[in-house]
């Protein structure tokens, strides 16, 4: 009913960027916050960042002043900018947002993820 899928991710030596994608689709009549969490191995899910709807970020603290977080309401597109890539950023990247659908349901939706990986 409403699909989030990123691309962007891959092989980064220590110090290089990344921009991660995420395109939102389907029964969609508002989308409200949105975000990007990470995974690393062992380790749970944490939130990297989010903004809302009218453009207001949050960041957790380990990539403030590196990762750059964005929006494109009328795309319906999510982005991360990561610059001076660390290897403990390495982790699954997932895309989640919260959702108004066409029928007013109100859904939390996830991506399907995208590794990054930095590593030289």
């Amino acid at each position: 009913q409403v699909q989030l899928v990123e691309s962007g991710g891959g092989l980064v030596q220590p110090g290089g960027s990344l921009r991660l994608s995420c395109a939102a689709s389907g029964s969609i009549f508002s989308i409200y916050t949105m975000g990007w969490y990470r995974q690393a191995p062992g380790k749970q899910r944490e939130l990297v960042a989010t903004i809302s709807s009218g453009g207001n970020t949050n960041y957790a603290d380990s990539v403030k002043g590196r990762f750059t977080i964005s929006r494109d309401n009328a795309k319906k597109m999510v982005y991360l900018q990561m610059n001076s890539l660390k290897p403990e950023d390495t982790a699954v990247y997932y895309c989640n947002t919260n959702v108004m659908t066409t029928g007013f349901r109100y859904l939390e939706v996830w991506g399907q993820g995208t590794l990054v990986t930095v590593s030289s």
